[in-house]
């Protein structure tokens, strides 16, 4: 049977925390979905799966509230649950940066359908960000993107500190996984006085559902934070395997030689 995965973020105040992640906890329980949603004062970020019915309570629940009315989900399906239980976690925020003037809810940068992303990231005038970390960039991302080789997201201002100047990069184009550290990214962006920001909406996974491979950007997989380990074109799992010693992902055709080479592994079989 076809299970259902559906990624969704909404920025937006919420008063009542507690009151949310109980709501929402008992909810996913009744639909038997696992998984893990993240409820803090800015907002909620969740990646979850289930029965498509489960999965279509879940977001019809969510969307009845005024909060979330407007919420954007994106669905792809896989023959066997990703997750093995559900969390349903307060935080003090859904994308940890630690910066308050980098405020969703005050501004963000411009948001670029997935059909005119190719366009925009092929202006030689524009610098192509990838806001995600070291290990997801190495596995895929866009040609002549720019890799920031963070290990955190927290490290995100330290590279721009250290690498950027809004006089001379006025134009910067950035992605990530699903959207939602764009979101920040650009919104930090902004309050440092980069006057032109844009970032790609839904992600590299909305680009990925959506964009044909002819004419495509991408380069290689796209990391998630699951059990599928990477998705390729058409949102399909693709061919990387999680390290179990050192949590890496490797190709799956790599594996054995990562297991002979992987410290973290020599050192627990010790």
């Amino acid at each position: 049977m076809s299970v259902t995965v559906t990624a969704f973020y909404k920025f937006v105040a919420i008063s009542d925390p507690p009151a949310l992640r109980e709501r929402l906890l008992d909810l996913a329980r009744a639909e038997e979905i696992t998984g893990t949603i993240l409820v803090a004062p800015e907002g909620i970020n969740g990646t979850v799966a289930g029965s498509d019915g489960g999965i279509r309570n879940l977001l019809a629940n969510l969307r009845s509230d005024p909060r979330f009315a407007d919420l954007v989900s994106k669905e792809s399906y896989v023959d066997a649950p990703p997750f093995g239980r559900l969390k349903v976690r307060l935080k003090r925020e859904i994308v940890t940066l630690r910066r308050p003037e980098a405020d969703p809810t005050k501004q963000v940068g411009t948001y670029v359908k997935p059909e005119d992303w190719n366009a925009l990231i092929a202006d030689p005038d524009v610098l192509v960000l990838d806001t995600r970390n070291a290990y997801e960039v190495a596995i895929g991302t866009f040609k002549d993107a720019v890799d920031p080789e963070t290990r955190t997201f927290g490290e995100f201002p330290e590279f721009v500190a250290a690498n950027l100047d809004p006089e001379k990069h006025t134009r910067v184009a950035m992605f990530c996984t699903g959207g939602i550290r764009c979101e920040k990214a650009s919104a930090y962006l902004l309050s440092q006085g980069f006057p032109e920001v844009y970032h790609l909406e839904g992600g590299i996974l909305k680009y990925l559902e959506t964009v044909p491979p002819e004419e495509s950007l991408w380069r290689g997989e796209c990391f998630v934070f699951d059990e599928r380990v990477a998705l390729e074109h058409g949102v399909t799992p693709g061919s990387h395997v999680m390290c179990r010693a050192c949590g890496a992902p490797v190709a799956a055709d790599e594996e054995e030689r990562h297991s002979a080479q992987c410290p973290k592994m020599h050192a627990a079989a010790r």
